[in-house]
């Protein structure tokens, strides 16, 4: 038998991002006050939708359950990053990275799923306004969101029981601030053709065919505003979508340019920063994006931050 077969590790060292000691605390309050931004941020959205009634509608619901999803994937990632800066280099058992990937993979594909709920939203809303009451009733958006935390979730969990029967053998070192797929699979010496093709199913399941979902909806909702006979009105229905189609865009983008290019043209440090984008930095945009680009939510905050003072 093979040597490096015989040889089972139960730790695995991150290398995170190799910083210059004479940077080390700069980068660790950076990425630490991004997380706390984060997390104030999103708890924000989540506290104020149920707050306000004039928030009480599909889009901001799904908006609350997109926050949710951010702080767990905030949560679940950047604790071990902040580690591996400060350490220079953090351990973790072979269990820990396989949770940290199996929350990291659900709540992408949640966010996959959530976001194409708000995009249906936004195509009855703007091509179907009649009807909007009707297909977008209370009853459906809560199946929609149930369906996609528990679809997420279990589906993301065949393929880590999956991973976990794998055999990992040395080196035990991942060129990486967490636990993603691929960089698991190196790690293993045994035989990953099951979970590879269960991953791709998964991409193709929860990823491309949102994303397609989304792309015909916009195609349905420009043609819908082309038609709009004056330019006030045609900025006025896209400003109620321009919030979600900066997000798809960030979101989708970043998750292209690591996934799907090839990887062999890149380095590890190009992969780091365009992870960081989609792991670190979307879940910061988010709540910023619809605070800023949306009349309502400025509002909403206008008035709790005036009963405040006046009180």
């Amino acid at each position: 038998m093979d040597e490096r077969n015989m040889t089972v590790i139960t730790t695995i060292h991150l290398l995170g991002f190799q910083i210059p000691p004479s940077m080390t605390f700069l980068v660790f309050f950076l990425f630490l006050f991004f997380y706390f931004v984060t997390i104030c941020g999103n708890l924000l959205i989540i506290t104020l939708v149920p707050y306000s009634k004039s928030l009480h509608s599909p889009m901001y619901f799904f908006l609350s359950q997109l926050s949710a999803s951010d702080i767990l994937l905030a949560t679940d990632v950047v604790p071990t990053m902040l580690r591996a800066v400060l350490e220079n280099t953090t351990t973790v058992s072979v269990s820990h990275c396989i949770a940290q990937f199996y929350f990291f993979a659900a709540t992408e594909t949640l966010e996959c799923l959530l976001l194409t709920a708000m995009s249906y939203d936004r195509y009855v809303a703007i091509c179907k306004p009649l009807h909007y009451t009707l297909l977008m009733s209370h009853q459906f958006c809560w199946i929609t969101v149930i369906m996609s935390w528990s679809l997420s979730f279990l589906a993301v969990l065949v393929s880590t029981l999956t991973i976990s029967t794998l055999q990992f053998c040395g080196p035990n070192i991942i060129d990486h601030f967490f636990c993603d797929l691929d960089p698991i699979l190196q790690l293993s010496c045994s035989d990953t053709t099951i979970v590879q093709l269960e991953s791709t199913s998964m991409s193709l399941l929860f990823a491309v065919i949102p994303f397609c979902i989304i792309i015909v909806s916009y195609v349905y909702i420009i043609i819908t505003i082309l038609e709009i006979p004056s330019i006030t009105g045609r900025q006025k229905v896209f400003s109620t979508c321009s919030s979600h189609l900066t997000v798809v865009s960030i979101f989708y983008g970043t998750i292209v340019c690591v996934y799907l290019i090839p990887s062999r043209g890149q380095s590890w440090d190009i992969t780091k920063f365009l992870s960081l984008l989609y792991t670190v930095v979307t879940p910061l945009l988010n709540p910023i994006i619809y605070s800023l680009r949306n009349k309502e939510l400025k509002q909403v905050v206008r008035k709790i931050i005036n009963c405040h003072l006046t009180s």
